[in-house]
């Protein structure tokens, strides 16, 4: 079990520290609206009404011995960049901080965020790859240009073994697992005569526009 704590519980706030709290972790949430509170009082191990944006109050909390703070307070620009400073100043290991917009993610780089988190962006971005690329379902991006892909076979892929398809020499992209959706039986490092049904839903890493190719070619 970790420690978490989320500041700002705002539709953002209030789910990902209702997700954590079911995993099974201790999350600590404050947020200055009393009605934000109220709603995660049984959805979080602790629910503080209170303005965070106070150093004093943060290190009176413990801050500091969290696994990870996340700063969700989107909208208080402000309010979000003097707490994550203070975050920074009492040492606490992993801070993640919701911007406004690109300007106010690099302000609160600055002031010591270790990672900026964007909602909007980050779902448009992978919206519009879904959109592009609809046989991929998920995508997590390794660098700018390689990324882990949850891809769906299409049509050209079932009945085919691995080495039929020979996705590496052909496009340069790796079949690191396969799932059967059925089963749920997960295969890591399938063998090259695997044969892809409909039912299995592929782990893929590689370049998106070598996916793309591999896709639209079969």
């Amino acid at each position: 079990m970790k420690r978490f704590c989320v500041i700002g519980a705002g539709n953002f706030g209030f789910h990902l520290a209702s997700n954590l709290y079911n995993e099974g972790h201790e999350v600590m949430v404050i947020d200055n609206n009393r009605s934000h509170i109220q709603q995660l009082q049984e959805h979080c191990s602790f629910a503080i009404l209170a303005d965070a944006a106070d150093r004093e109050f943060l290190e009176a909390q413990g801050v500091a011995a969290m696994d990870a703070v996340v700063v969700a307070i989107g909208e208080r620009s402000h309010a979000a960049t003097l707490t994550t400073l203070f975050l920074k100043e009492l040492g606490v290991k992993r801070i993640l901080a919701k911007s406004v917009n690109e300007d106010h993610g690099r302000i609160l780089s600055k002031v010591g965020a270790h990672e900026i988190i964007n909602p909007e962006k980050d779902m448009a971005i992978k919206v519009a790859r879904t959109m592009a690329s609809p046989n991929i379902l998920d995508m997590l991006s390794m660098t700018d240009d390689y990324s882990l892909n949850e891809l769906a076979p299409p049509q050209s892929f079932i009945g085919n073994s691995l080495i039929d398809l020979n996705l590496r020499h052909k496009y340069g992209i790796f079949v690191l697992g396969i799932k059967d959706v059925l089963t749920d039986e997960f295969t890591l490092l399938p063998p090259a005569d695997h044969v892809i049904r409909d039912s299995d839903m592929l782990l893929i890493f590689g370049q998106l526009k070598d996916i793309n190719r591999a896709l639209e070619k079969g």
